[in-house]
C-alpha cells in the first residue's frame, strides 16, 4: 500500500516557511490505519519491548493501539501539568521553539525495553528528550518507530544508537 497517498501536505502550518504532513488523511482510512498499525508491529516485533511510549499526541495515536497489538504495556509521554503523579520532565528544542515533556516516574518496571512511537521525526529533540525520560526511569531504549521522518532535518542524529523504524521519508 502507498502510504504516501494517504498523507496531505499543508504549507505555511504552524508557521510560515514550515510544510507540515498531515496524517489525517490515513487516519481516515481503515484500510491505510490497519495497514500502518500492521506495518508497524510487523517491523518492530525483533525490538522485543515490554512497553511503548506515545509523545503528546499524535504518539499515542500509533502507540496504543501498537501497544495492544504487541499484547505490552503503554505510557504517555505529555506536556507539563498533565500527568496527575510524580513525574520526569525534560525540555528540549522544535524545530520552531522550546518545549518540555513529562513522563510518570512509575511508569515502567525497572529494567524494562521500551519503544518510542510518534508520528513524525523532524530534527529529533522530542523523541531524543523521550529517550532521556525512559532512562531516568531505569529502563532501556529499545529502538523508535515513526511514521514519518524528515530526511533533510537529520533527527536521528540526536537519538541514542538503537533501532529505528520509518515507515514513510521525506
Amino acid at each position: 500500500m502507498d502510504l504516501k497517498a494517504h498523507i496531505r501536505d499543508i504549507p505555511d502550518f504552524p508557521q510560515p516557511g514550515i510544510l507540515f504532513r498531515d496524517i489525517t488523511p490515513l487516519l481516515g482510512n481503515p484500510t491505510a490505519l490497519q495497514y500502518s498499525i500492521d506495518l508497524f508491529a510487523e517491523q518492530v516485533a525483533e525490538y522485543r519491548p515490554d512497553y511503548i511510549v506515545g509523545i503528546e499526541s499524535r504518539g499515542f495515536i500509533f502507540g496504543m493501539p501498537l501497544a495492544y497489538k504487541m499484547g505490552v504495556g503503554f505510557a504517555p509521554v505529555r506536556k507539563p501539568g498533565k500527568l496527575p503523579a510524580a513525574v520526569h520532565a525534560a525540555s528540549y528544542a522544535l524545530e520552531y521553539g522550546h518545549d518540555t515533556i513529562e513522563l510518570h516516574q512509575d511508569a515502567f518496571t525497572p529494567g524494562s525495553r521500551v519503544l518510542i512511537i510518534d508520528d513524525l521525526i523532524a530534527t529529533g529533540g522530542t523523541a531524543a528528550a523521550t529517550a532521556q525520560l525512559v532512562e531516568q526511569t531505569g529502563c532501556t531504549v529499545a529502538g523508535f518507530g515513526f511514521v514519518i521522518e524528515l530526511v533533510g532535518l537529520a533527527g536521528r542524529a540526536k537519538l541514542p544508537d538503537v533501532p529505528i523504524t520509518v515507515l514513510l521519508q521525506y
